[in-house]
């Protein structure tokens, strides 16, 4: 590969708010928000390692003023370790073309990289950019790349070109505008976008003059949109193309993934991290996400990131080649369907059981890509952590919904997908102990009072049942997966789950949010 001459991170710190247990530095009872989030930067930082973190501005208030106050707060660290050359804070930004209520706020997000350019330069005494690139998510053209990376480069930077008075410009006033120019990272996260995510970064890369380019892939709204299996499929057809673009180009690309802990949503865990270095060759970063943070303890957390610095990327990405990829495709395909099936007439006990979620961040509502016209109109759905949440509380691991789906599959088929999937009956080995065959008993003998609680019918709540029950039988009786608690402390969670489950069927509110938030705990994330 071709060196691009700066340092590429390795861990990315992000504000996803998986995490059961709160800090004990959060100033509130259970959300980080304000100058909170500007510890949890410097924590990162400095105590557990990672060196890049994610300054979210999509979804949620965020501070503007972060360089400022962590050069102001920190100082001492932040002479050691420069922001912008030793350790980076990037933003995500709101995308228009979908977020149209935040549409503003990447006006101000932007404005203050150059605020944060002066901040930085006048602390260190030099040129100091601590900020220069951006995360641009729901991308799926390389015209909104292109719109972002002009906008920047026009109206923000060259602001300081314009004339005042026809013979002052903005830059004798107000000083220069630096940086210049950005690199904007496209995060792809729907079915299209990372299967053809050749032509959305090959269109970039002719557009504009790069020399190097950061791909962000997501993991948990295409395991929420298509299913677990689906998702990382894609995710590792979009690393085979990234590595051929790379090849063709002569331009180093290096892709970032986000994973929570649990399989679902990637499991990257510490007690499954040679498994996910495994599973995810040609990655150059991963995002260390709240619950991995927050619920292991710290030494834990700090030897996990200590390795992922030192180990990625591990090897090259497979290579996938079209065959295979069609193949893959048509099997995979087969499986959203099945999954999309049953996630459709499940929506009204999700989002149910999801109002039992503690919030962990201020978050503003999120625009998913899940939603697909029926007969009956779309459903909604939450975002992929309470969805995660409400499933795995109930005893419903969402790992295997729609797992009969692979039924379907020529040997052929099936034999691309283990192949491609390296860990597949591995991450449903470790779902497989939240199942809570108790749980769907309770459901099922008390149809009328669960109906009454979700807003369904007594019938589409059994059919439902039903068919969930056919995906978790075929996973023992089919795929020799044990289902169920294996030991004392799998008891111990599914008595919790039990505990919610009835709260929440006899409406005792209070007592069902303490039960969720310990099934959450013990299995060391929300979802």
């Amino acid at each position: 590969m071709v060196d691009s001459g700066r340092k590429i991170p390795r861990t990315m710190s992000t504000q996803h708010p998986d995490n059961a247990r709160v800090p004990e530095w959060c100033s509130l009872r259970d959300v980080i928000q304000g100058d909170d989030e500007i510890y949890e930067a410097y924590y990162a930082y400095s105590i557990l390692g990672c060196e890049e973190v994610m300054w979210d501005s999509e979804g949620k208030d965020v501070d503007i003023r972060v360089v400022r106050k962590l050069l102001e707060k920190y100082g001492e660290f932040f002479r050691e370790k420069v922001i912008g050359e030793d350790v980076f804070l990037t933003y995500r930004v709101p995308n228009p073309r979908v977020e149209e209520a935040e549409k503003k706020i990447l006006v101000e997000t932007l404005t203050n990289i150059i605020v944060g350019y002066d901040v930085a330069s006048a602390f260190y005494g030099r040129s100091v950019t601590p900020t220069f690139e951006v995360i641009l998510p729901f991308t799926t053209e390389a015209r909104e790349l292109i719109w972002l990376r002009n906008y920047y480069e026009k109206a923000i930077a060259g602001v300081e070109k314009l004339s005042l008075d026809g013979s002052v410009k903005v830059r004798d006033w107000l000083g220069e505008f630096r940086p210049k120019s950005i690199e904007v990272i496209p995060l792809i996260e729907e079915w299209n976008g990372l299967a053809n995510i050749d032509r959305i970064i090959g269109d970039y890369i002719e557009d504009a003059k790069l020399s190097y380019l950061r791909v962000f892939i997501a993991r948990s709204d295409p395991a929420l949109n298509y299913g677990m299996i689906p998702a990382v499929a894609l995710a590792k057809i979009a690393l085979s193309k990234l590595k051929k673009i790379q090849e063709e180009k002569g331009l180093p690309i290096y892709p970032i993934i986000g994973c929570g802990t649990m399989p679902f949503r990637g499991h990257l865990s510490p007690d499954n991290l040679e498994n996910f270095l495994e599973e995810y060759r040609g990655i150059y970063t991963v995002t260390i996400q709240s619950a991995l943070k927050y619920d292991y303890d710290p030494d834990t957390v700090r030897i996990a990131v200590e390795q992922i610095n030192n180990e990625l990327p591990r090897g090259e990405a497979e290579d996938i080649d079209p065959d295979e990829e069609r193949i893959l495709i048509q099997a995979i395909a087969r499986l959203r369907n099945g999954y999309q099936k049953v996630i459709e007439k499940m929506a009204p006990l999700i989002n149910s059981v999801a109002k039992y979620i503690p919030p962990r961040r201020a978050r503003k509502l999120h625009i998913g890509l899940f939603g697909y016209s029926r007969s009956i109109g779309r459903i909604s759905l939450p975002r992929a952590i309470p969805f995660a949440g409400a499933l795995y509380s109930i005893g419903i691991p969402p790992e295997f919904i729609g797992l009969k789906s692979l039924n379907d599959l020529s040997e052929q088929e099936l034999e691309i997908l283990e192949k491609i999937y390296r860990n597949l009956w591995k991450d449903l080995d470790k779902a497989a102990v939240y199942v809570s065959w108790q749980n769907l008993d309770v459901l099922r003998d008390a149809l009328d009072k669960a109906a009454e609680r979700t807003g369904m019918s007594r019938e589409e709540l059994k059919t439902v049942l039903d068919e969930i029950i056919v995906d978790l039988e075929y996973a023992e009786e089919n795929l020799g997966i044990r289902l169920g608690p294996r030991n004392l402390s799998h008891l111990k969670y599914e008595n919790m789950a039990n505990n919610f489950l009835i709260s929440y069927l006899e409406g005792e509110d209070e007592l069902a949010r303490e039960y969720l938030l310990e099934t959450a705990k013990l299995r060391r994330c929300i979802g």
